[in-house]
């Protein structure tokens, strides 16, 4: 008997609305520079791979680089990014 599929598992962040409101940034930006913010520093810490780091931060490939070029944060270039990047060009040619 095979076992049944793992739930997926989700992460959720409480943040005081204290806090949240200490935030000097107007409320409709808190989550989504949060989690750039977030983002960013797990990937210069490599906690996160760029892709799953771009996704955390909800930008595009582009987006995120830039973004890293503007916090001043060097991409590493890991082995999952190669793979990804030869799979990209075999599907083109």
């Amino acid at each position: 008997m095979s076992p049944s599929p793992t739930p997926m598992s989700k992460l959720t962040l409480e943040i005081s609305s204290d806090l949240a409101e200490a935030l000097r940034l107007p409320e409709d930006e808190r989550l989504p520079r949060l989690q750039r913010e977030l983002a960013i520093r797990l990937y210069q810490k490599g906690l996160l791979s760029f892709g799953k780091a771009r996704e955390l931060a909800a930008l595009s490939k582009w987006e995120f680089h830039e973004l890293l070029s503007q916090e001043g944060i060097e991409r590493s270039y890991d082995e999952e990014e190669l793979e990804d990047d030869l799979a990209t060009l075999e599907a083109l040619g």
